[in-house]
């Protein structure tokens, strides 16, 4: 009988699982916002075949942040209630009541509404498989390992609330600005950071370094922004990571398009650009036109060929001939690009006109990988580990110039010093920066204060 029971219990409990998993509306629902919040970018490790198993080194200016397992296991999120699992996306908090860091854009997911909310923990619960798999530990230095130290910071930087529909605008707008400024976190990379790493909320998606990269201004500016885009070139961008005339995905948005956007339904895609295009627009200083506007076609070959002997050696000495040997038999000796622009034109490239030259620095030093729907793109970099030859910072810094004053912004120059910045991700902020004096630096005001309440309980002491 006891045996009987078990199998009774048993066959009961399958059932029930099967009876739930036939909830298909719930799954897709939650896959479908699991996509829009670009999850699997961060959290499946590059190689691995397991989805969602975390050990990903997201490259932080405070240091190398791994993103965990969040497949339903143990090693993974599989104990956690739904309540456990909200306080975590949208706030910050893990099980244990230990602090994320905002590398994981809970700022942004707060936002998350609380049907969105459901149907992603149901997905993680029963759509994902289960990788009992420990990830490496995250251990960045004093002060920031203080992760309760993050428990202020969300006080006093962090919005908690769900996102509100604006009854005076459109749902199109309402959906865009959902994705844009919730589920597909735009605001985290797009936004300026103040001096502890906040989003500086008076100037929301005007652009801001990424380590190596820099994330460009997505407001409504003609100029500096998106403006001068289509709705119809604004949506191709987003689905294939390509717009022709005016940029191509690399670095954090070639995998952004790569794992999120190009899977939303154009709807989606339609209604991010809508928002964009209403935003307040603001104006980089010292930009006077669009990126895309810059350049023209120039065949390098006139002006290095016949200039060295046919045997001669060591000759790529400037930045024609390196572009010539690097660079030309893939954008074309003219710049205009492959026929299929997997190798784009670097005339009318945001890359090369814009007043910074980081994405084109790192685009050579790091190539751009790009797989879609339609095509994938692949650069090789010049730097290691790679295939191709390695290029010096001065190297890689006379061939940027060369780009930038015939196909590019010709205002900008580009030293050996920025490649060498670039190489190692990017100047970092000036907290990272003050990180190896914060603990000498409370010492010695400790000590002064020490001194100090000593010196004035002697002054008080009587005579």
């Amino acid at each position: 009988m006891k045996n009987l029971l078990a199998g009774f219990v048993a066959a009961t409990l399958t059932f029930g699982v099967q009876a739930e998993a036939l909830d298909s509306h719930l799954l897709q629902q939650g896959e479908a916002v699991a996509i829009a919040s670009d999850c699997q970018a961060c959290h499946t490790a590059p190689g691995s075949k397991s989805a969602f198993s975390g050990g990903y080194g997201i490259a932080s200016p405070m240091g190398v942040i791994y993103s965990t397992n969040i497949t339903p296991a143990a090693a993974g999120i599989g104990r956690y209630s739904e309540a456990e699992f909200s306080a975590a996306v949208r706030h910050g908090v893990r099980a244990d009541g230990a602090n994320l860091y905002p590398a994981m854009p809970y700022t942004s997911y707060s936002k998350m509404t609380d049907a969105d909310l459901h149907a992603l923990y149901y997905y993680f619960m029963h759509g994902v498989k289960p990788v009992d798999e420990a990830n490496q530990q995250t251990d960045l230095p004093f002060p920031f390992n203080l992760r309760f130290s993050m428990g202020m910071w969300n006080v006093m930087f962090a919005d908690s609330k769900v996102y509100q529909n604006d009854a005076s605008q459109s749902a199109e707008w309402n959906r865009g600005n959902y994705l844009v400024n919730g589920l597909a976190h735009c605001n985290t990379c797009h936004t300026p950071r103040g001096l502890l790493m906040q989003e500086k909320n008076d100037q929301p998606l005007a652009g801001s370094p990424l380590g190596s990269w820099y994330a460009p201004n997505i407001t409504s500016d003609k100029v500096s922004g998106i403006g001068g885009w289509s709705d119809d070139e604004l949506v191709q961008y987003l689905k294939t990571g390509r717009a022709a005339g005016k940029n191509q995905a690399a670095g954090g948005m070639a995998e952004a398009v790569e794992h999120s956007l190009q899977y939303l339904p154009e709807s989606d895609l339609r209604a991010i650009a809508v928002y964009l295009k209403s935003t307040k627009p603001i104006r980089t200083e010292g930009e006077t036109q669009p990126a895309f506007n810059y350049g023209a076609p120039m065949d390098v070959e006139n002006s290095v060929r016949g200039r060295n002997p046919n045997n001669a050696n060591q000759s790529l000495t400037n930045g024609a001939a390196l572009f010539s040997g690097n660079c030309a038999s893939c954008h074309q000796p003219d710049g205009s690009g492959s026929a299929n622009q997997a190798y784009p034109s670097l005339f009318h490239n945001t890359a090369t006109g814009m007043s910074n030259p980081n994405n084109l620095i790192a685009a050579i030093l790091f190539g751009v990988q790009r797989d879609t729907a339609d095509h994938q793109v692949l650069m090789p970099g010049f730097s290691s580990p790679s295939y191709v030859g390695q290029l010096t910072d001065q190297q890689v810094a006379d061939i940027s110039n060369f780009v930038l004053a015939h196909y590019g912004n010709p205002d900008v120059k580009v030293q050996a010093g920025d490649v060498a910045w670039v190489r190692k991700g990017g100047h970092p902020p000036l907290l990272a920066q003050a990180q190896p004096w914060i603990l000498p630096g409370g010492i010695a005001a400790l000590v002064i204060v020490l001194l100090v309440a000593g010196f004035w309980l002697r002054r008080r002491r009587p005579r």
